[in-house]
């Protein structure tokens, strides 16, 4: 064979390798995880763990502080954090790094994420054995910690971590969304703020606040901005007033229910307050808190978790000091269509750990995880923002109890609003929901928003949101989404779907790499063929 030849038909089986590794993505695996008898504290163990802090200064000293903590009582065990400033990144470095099995220990994410971790080959921990070890569980023997016992880990919140009933991770931290609300504004429009506000009463009064001056300015603010109801997260919207109504969205089973009449019927709704300029989106204006707080808004709904943003006494700004306009922020339950039975979502982050070839290792993850719902742990985080300790422990501590009897002390640990917003979700517990978890739906989450998103900036489009433009909005985003190629039997399946577009680039860079060096091998090899020749 010629060297022509020779280099032709490397790179050609390089080539083909490639699509064979892709191949391969979510069917690499490890053995079965099964709880030692013992954790050997002989050995030293390297423990990573990736978490998100909103670049919270204080949240990154917490999570220092814990890790210092864990470390004095288990000096074998090191910690190092990783920290991201959003849930996104986070999953899709841990969906990149699942092929090499090069996952972080414990990861802070959600349960739609973990779900598509889970390739069914053991690369997520289940947790039902670690949790109820009698040595290393809760409330086990062996602990060097004094962690929550069996059944104070409140009951709903560790539900809510279970794909398939079985147990994938830890609640760390729950929050929900709240309604924030420029009452100075709502008493001058001449309405009075409900226990529980209606989404008729929040359109009534937000198509109320677009009256102006004869002068171009509205009346309510004296300003030329005026947005009277923004909305952060338009999945978690679409969501809750399809719960709400008691109509589709997903099932246990993985069946998509979102394109339904009840679906269409809001849009429309959505659509007609955002044709009026009434409305508006996260993604379409920008963050509600800035325009709360510049009095450019008199309903913003954002994560409790946010609540140190809200308020013309928030110490958190993302606009100048000299934008902001004082008033009074009342906190309540967003709108709902029925007040005897509200219902809200239940979010916040969770932890999980990842499955590696040493089970020991594994342990002394488990025991970090598990250090993060002591007491301390859990109340100092929660005391950062709208969060709630998820232990009954923690949250019926003398310490907590006195921190939230404190509201208004100042803007910063006592901030009023930011407490407000804890004992909202504290109070509405039972009220929360969860939607299914399962390898997908994630993506579905993801097209509830985008079906909200569309009909707001449809009015700027100039489009017209009649049944025909939903029957095409309806395809298009089951389309992008690649909701079409899931059904109730892709639930639980080993597969993780596509390589991301790093794992791919990486690939193909590798391929090119040992391309290049084929041709270099052949080329030495043929040099030293012709001097070999040359000296006969």
């Amino acid at each position: 064979m010629s060297s022509s030849k020779k280099i032709c038909a490397v790179v050609l089986a390089v080539l083909m390798a490639v699509p064979m590794l892709c191949a391969f993505h979510g069917k690499q695996g490890l053995d079965p995880f099964a709880v030692p008898e013992e954790f050997d504290t002989s050995r030293e163990y390297e423990i990573t763990f990736w978490a998100k802090n909103d670049t919270n200064k204080t949240q990154v000293e917490i999570y220092e502080k814990a890790i210092a903590d864990f470390e004095a009582l288990y000096p074998n065990i090191h910690v190092t954090m990783r920290r991201f400033t959003d849930y996104a990144r986070i999953y899709n470095d841990v969906i990149t790094n699942i092929p090499t099995l090069t996952t972080p220990n414990v990861c802070i994410s959600y349960p739609d994420h973990i779900a598509t971790y889970m390739t069914g080959t053991n690369i997520v921990v289940c947790l039902d054995d670690l949790a109820s070890d009698p040595k290393y569980g809760f409330g086990g023997s062996e602990l060097l910690y004094d962690g929550p016992d069996e059944g104070e880990v409140i009951e709903k919140f560790l539900k809510e971590c279970e794909i398939g009933g079985k147990l994938y991770a830890l609640p760390y931290m729950r929050s929900t969304e709240a309604l924030y609300i420029n009452k100075t504004y709502v008493e001058k429009l001449g309405y009075t703020v409900p226990d529980v506000p209606t989404w008729d009463w929040i359109w009534e009064v937000s198509e109320a606040a677009l009256a102006k001056n004869e002068d171009g300015t509205y009346r309510v603010n004296g300003q030329t901005v005026m947005i009277p109801f923004i909305y952060k997260s338009t999945d978690n919207m679409m969501i809750t007033m399809l719960k709400q109504k008691d109509a589709g969205f997903t099932d246990d089973d993985g069946n998509i229910l979102l394109f339904n009449d009840e679906t269409r019927a809001l849009l429309k709704t959505v659509n007609s307050h955002a044709a009026t300029g009434a409305f508006s989106t996260f993604k379409i204006s920008s963050y509600p808190g800035n325009f709360l707080n510049a009095g450019q808004c008199i309903f913003g709904i954002d994560s409790t978790a946010g609540a140190t943003w809200m308020g013309s006494g928030a110490g958190h700004q993302d606009i100048d000091q000299s934008l902001i306009v004082p008033f009074e922020t009342v906190v309540r339950p967003i709108p709902q269509f029925d007040t005897e039975d509200p219902v809200m979502i239940s979010q916040g982050p969770s932890v999980c750990i990842f499955n590696k070839e040493d089970p020991q290792e594994v342990l002394a993850s488990w025991l970090f995880a598990q250090f993060l719902l002591t007491d301390e742990a859990q109340m100092a985080y929660s005391q950062t923002e709208g969060y709630v300790p998820v232990t009954s422990k923690a949250q019926s501590n003398p310490e907590y109890l006195d921190y939230l009897s404190r509201a208004g002390e100042d803007n910063d640990k006592y901030y009023d609003v930011k407490i407000a917003a804890s004992k909202l979700l504290l109070d509405y517990t039972d009220n929360t929901f969860i939607t299914p978890v399962f390898n997908g739906s994630a993506s579905v989450r993801d097209a509830a928003g985008a079906l909200i998103e569309e009909v707001a900036y449809a009015p700027k489009r100039k489009h017209e949101v009649n049944d025909e433009y939903i029957d095409k909005l309806y395809t298009d985003i089951e389309a992008r989404y690649r909701l079409g190629q899931m059904d109730s039997q892709s639930v639980g399946k080993k597969d993780l779907g596509p390589l991301p577009k790093t794992s791919v680039i990486l690939l193909y860079g590798l391929a090119g790499v040992w391309i290049c060096i084929a041709i270099v091998a052949i080329c030495r090899y043929n040099r030293n063929v012709r001097k070999a020749r040359g000296s006969r």
